[in-house]
């Protein structure tokens, strides 16, 4: 199989090692000839550590490394099979980029984009056959992170759906399809993980070393929300919400933080400025937090709840199954549990009494009950 990347930043080179490691014939295409010898240098030092490791043996990587050809022209991807774009979010330079390839590949091609946010019905009504156009979404680091969220935009065909679907899973991938809304299934449903843990510290209940605690100690999450901010970078955690707020019509469930807009402002974003919420100089001490288990489980169950009310309205909406909302958070974000198996666990009375304690408390529609898990509780129901 014939496939096209278009974009050799981290993520287009990952997904194109992901494919040449499945044995497909890769063309890598980059305008920027510096971007792709540097594409070509990070493999060389991925595979060698691969090697070193025990993953893979030098035959293994001569076979990944002969699969990728690096290319500068969008014609060199003309006899592609499937072609996957992971360039800036930027709508109108994707649609110009789409426009374009469709007049060199075939009828057959399949054109996905790689994007985490942009609507696909978009990027696909640029296109003459918009049939073919789907989201491929990839989590970094592309080789490592196991799910693929599948999403096809209301012109896709069933076709193009189920070859994508067949594809990844041949990558061995873990597949979840969710339906073409604003951040999909992972990056919607996580949003309380950081918007929760925000409001937390702004009350005064606690400082971001005590959230990270609660989560960790209590949650057996492996960062921290502000340990996460930090590793993503403020300034694109910060973008991804006030997208997700926009593209939801302002709905307060998803209202981004002025704390972490001023921290952006301020350049702190995080590991790769040197200071975010955490200081990351050579002779920082990192803060520790209040261990008081009371305080961490009171913290931990706020925020867990309100990611529960979040894939319980995700499963309302038809965004995607209970199983593949279940499977994106655990393989996309590294979760410890699924969000609805935790609700069964947990016990849908408690999510909907948690929940309305908060409603009653604040009076803000960003807690108000999801109508599945009050209904599923009139019912005595639980997700799985």
């Amino acid at each position: 199989m014939n496939v096209g990347i278009i974009g050799s930043g981290t993520m287009g080179s990952g997904i194109a090692q992901v494919a040449a490691t499945a044995g497909c014939q890769v063309k890598l295409y980059d305008t920027n000839q510096a971007a792709l010898d540097k594409a070509k240098v990070a493999l060389e030092k991925i595979l060698n550590r691969l090697i070193e490791k025990g993953r893979i043996d030098a035959g293994e990587k001569n076979k990944i490394q002969s699969n990728i050809s690096y290319v500068n022209t969008l014609k060199d991807l003309s006899d592609s099979n499937l072609t996957i774009e992971a360039i800036i979010e930027n709508l109108d330079i994707k649609k110009k980029v789409f426009s374009e390839l469709e007049t060199y590949v075939s009828d057959k091609c399949i054109i996905a984009s790689n994007t985490s946010s942009l609507s696909i019905a978009s990027i696909a009504a640029s296109l003459q056959k918009p049939e073919r156009c789907i989201g491929i979404h990839f989590f970094n680091p592309a080789p490592l992170m196991k799910l693929v969220e599948v999403i096809p935009a209301i012109q896709t065909s069933k076709e193009v759906l189920d070859k994508s679907v067949q594809i990844i899973s041949d990558w061995k991938k873990v597949v979840a399809v969710a339906k073409d809304t604003p951040g999909f299934i992972v990056n919607r449903v996580a949003r309380p993980f950081y918007g929760e843990a925000l409001r937390i510290y702004e009350e005064g209940i606690a400082d971001f070393a005590t959230i990270d605690y609660a989560m960790k100690t209590i949650g057996k999450f492996r960062m921290g929300p502000f340990e996460l901010m930090d590793f993503i970078g403020n300034d694109v955690n910060y973008t991804v919400t006030e997208t997700v707020f926009t593209a939801f019509y302002f709905d307060p469930r998803y209202k981004p933080s002025f704390t972490q807009k001023r921290f952006a402002e301020a350049g702190y974003l995080g590991r790769k400025s040197g200071k975010g919420y955490y200081d990351y100089s050579e002779n920082a001490t990192k803060p520790s937090p209040v261990k008081d288990e009371v305080l961490a489980e009171k913290i931990f169950d706020r925020v867990l709840v309100m990611l529960i009310n979040e894939a319980a309205d995700a499963l309302f909406l038809n965004i995607a199954s209970a199983q593949d909302i279940d499977n994106a958070m655990t393989k996309g974000v590294n979760y410890p549990k699924g969000l609805l198996a935790w609700a069964d666990e947990k016990g849908i009375d408690w999510c909907v009494s948690e929940l309305d304690a908060l409603y009653n408390d604040y009076h803000e529609d960003r807690y108000r009950c999801s109508p599945l898990l009050r209904k599923m509780n009139r019912e005595h129901k639980t997700f799985f």
